[in-house]
């Protein structure tokens, strides 16, 4: 074999071990048939490109189903990027101290191509066994974070992203619809804040609001999750002025004044 088609091969592995990775970020969970489905390629090759990720910790086995999912390794990967957004440095502390004073969980999202993509994470008290978020691409049209990012986009480009997604059904109350999605992303717009009950998973709900950059535009999401039994549509609204709060925070931060 040629140096050349040496190369060329670790390329193509290469390409491929990162679309596992995708697959996973995506999916949350896969099996290797599914990954072997997903990048074309036999369930053999699928096996030995798990078998290289798992042995660097960047995905791991669900023992009791034999799925793969994103490993711990990613973390300081993922930290590595997260340091460098200016949203992330400057709203951490008070991420933590809503997540500390609310006993949620709080995450900042960004917007990536069609999805929403968590860049960091602050646990409250009462979330010890939650996800880890960090790294994960989430929907637009389901998720109280997507909604909110989505919301204040040009109207051409929303619905570019929306068709690229196909806003599929996760649960049953996943909104698919983009007349009804529309009207409440215009609801988000006027009250400044956008919820999710059950729309990504059952048993989970949200609620965002943005935060803005120096020029008034809509940089990230900050939510609080949890879950649906704790926080119900009631508690949610207890939660919308501090969270309102600590985005205007972290919005003046990045140099926002409010007009």
């Amino acid at each position: 074999m040629s140096n050349t088609a040496g190369r060329d091969g670790g390329l193509q592995s290469i390409d491929r071990a990162i679309s596992v990775l995708e697959i996973l970020a995506r999916r949350g969970e896969a099996g290797v048939s599914e990954v072997a489905t997903a990048i074309e390629v036999h369930k053999s090759t699928a096996f030995r490109l798990l078998g290289a990720l798992e042995a660097r910790g960047l995905v791991e086995q669900v023992a009791d189903r034999g799925k793969y999912r994103l490993g711990f390794a990613l973390i300081p990967l993922a930290g590595a990027v997260s340091d460098r957004l200016d949203v992330t440095r400057l709203g951490r502390s008070v991420c933590r101290r809503l997540a500390t004073e609310l006993g949620e969980t709080i995450n900042v999202a960004v917007l990536q191509e069609h999805y929403a993509v968590n860049v960091d994470q602050a646990l409250g008290p009462s979330t010890v066994a939650s996800h880890n978020w960090i790294g994960r691409l989430t929907p637009l049209h389901c998720t109280s974070s997507g909604k909110v990012l989505i919301a204040h986009l040009e109207p051409g480009r929303r619905a570019g992203l929306l068709a690229v997604s196909g806003m599929p059904a996760l649960t049953p109350h996943t909104v698919t619809s983009t007349d009804r999605l529309d009207g409440e992303l215009s609801t988000v717009r006027t009250s400044g804040y956008a919820v999710a009950v059950e729309e990504y998973e059952l048993g989970l709900n949200a609620v965002a609001a943005p935060v803005r950059d120096r020029a008034g535009e809509v940089v990230a999401a900050v939510s609080v999750s949890g879950p649906s039994y704790r926080l119900d549509r009631l508690r949610m609204t207890e939660l919308v002025a501090p969270l309102l709060a600590g985005t205007a925070e972290i919005s003046t931060s990045l140099g926002f004044r409010a007009p």
